[in-house]
């Protein structure tokens, strides 16, 4: 294969009969909602076994997710929850759509997880939450960040939304002892268009119940006469999308295989190319379901890193600029951000600036080709960076 001709990936979303029996199986059983159909209910006891957890509970999206599982979980007005600096802003605005204060905290340069060292020293007494986000699959220091929330008595809730079929020292992620959120929209490692879950591990039942209520209007699963128990809000899963999901689920395992493989090998090479660092791992994260194949250049201008992506792009590869830091977006300081500035921010977060300035992330359906689409990849990623 030519390196200046655009490499053929796996088209993604993945589907095949599967998903389609699932479709008609859904429609056939004429009812189409989850209080009525069973693909809901099926789907959530199939994820929660696949992730080690007690309960799983399905909803419209992944930040839906997060905001439920917060809720449940006391986070409100007069609260404040923990957060990376460097995530997609729904992990930011879940905490912040419930009125509590969002704390941006920095993240390792290597990983882009979380700090550890960073979430210790934002906590205070009105911290409710502290949120790791497993960046691109790779699991935060769930060992490290366990003991700073015993130490403080504030629970963990991993935002696995990259983290499908992930594993912390041969644990899963419902293994872990805390709450976890997943999506499935469309570029996720599962996907039915969009979708949601929250995982509830042994011992949070309660919260489970409680979260069950909320998604579905505050009302009980056999309730016939509109007895609303608490307030909520209508978040329930559809049994179109949760029959896709079931689909979906069940080529997990086979596809993180082929993307670990590939990425072992695509890491090495991008490592090779002059000012490219790729992202770091964990040897404690044993288990790396790799929703990105993220990279960095260090030193280069937020405006070469653009016109890098644009290179790539019209080279064939999808790639996409790296997270901005959510403290540098409008968004983040509508309501719900804490009593400083940006700048004060930026200051204790410069790992996160310069990430959100210097990474370039490829979608993971480059980590399902062939390992000559590898060497390409490289080969593209190597002749953009030495033009930018």
């Amino acid at each position: 294969m030519d390196a200046r001709q655009a490499p053929e990936f796996p088209a993604w979303p993945q589907y095949d009969d599967t998903e389609r029996d699932g479709l008609i199986r859904a429609l056939e059983q004429g009812q189409w909602w989850r209080m009525g159909g069973d693909e809901v209910n099926s789907f959530e006891r199939e994820f929660a076994d696949h992730h080690g957890a007690e309960h799983a509970l399905a909803v419209t999206n992944g930040t839906h997710a997060l905001e439920l599982a917060l809720q449940v979980m006391g986070v409100g007005p007069g609260t404040e929850v923990i957060v990376p600096a460097f995530t997609f802003i729904s992990s930011s605005q879940a905490a912040q759509r419930l009125g509590a204060v969002t704390v941006p905290v920095d993240v390792d340069p290597d990983t882009y997880n979380i700090d550890p060292g960073a979430v210790a020293a934002a906590v205070t007494p009105r911290t409710r939450v502290i949120m790791p986000v497993h960046m691109a699959g790779l699991m935060a220091d769930m060992d490290t960040l366990g003991k700073i929330s015993a130490e403080n008595g504030v629970p963990l809730l991993q935002d696995a939304a990259h983290a499908h079929g992930a594993q912390w020292q041969g644990r899963r992620v419902g293994e872990l002892g805390s709450i976890a959120t997943f999506s499935f929209q469309n570029g996720k490692l599962m996907t039915a268009g969009e979708g949601g879950v929250v995982v509830f591990p042994e011992g949070e039942t309660e919260k489970y119940e409680t979260a069950f209520l909320r998604h579905s209007c505050g009302r009980p699963r056999d309730d016939r006469r509109y007895l609303h128990r608490i307030s909520g809000s209508n978040m329930r899963l559809n049994e179109f999308s949760a029959s896709v999901l079931r689909a979906q689920l069940r080529r997990l395992d086979a596809q993180i295989a082929v993307r670990d493989e590939r990425w072992t090998l695509l890491s090495q090479l991008l490592g090779a190319i002059d000012g490219v660092v790729p992202q770091g791992g964990d040897v404690r994260a044993d288990r790396n379901s790799h929703y990105m194949a993220m990279f960095r250049v260090p030193g280069i201008s937020e405006e070469n890193r653009n016109a890098l992506v644009d290179r790539l792009v019209a080279a064939g590869l999808p790639a996409f600029a790296g997270f901005r830091a959510i403290y540098r977006t409008e968004a983040f300081w509508e309501f719900g951000a804490p009593d400083e500035s940006l700048d004060a921010i930026a200051e204790r977060c410069p790992h996160t600036d310069a990430i959100s300035q210097d990474c370039v992330w490829l979608h993971h359906r480059v980590l399902l080709a062939g390992e000559q689409e590898m060497h390409v990849t490289a080969e593209i990623v190597a002749d953009a960076v030495a033009t930018v």
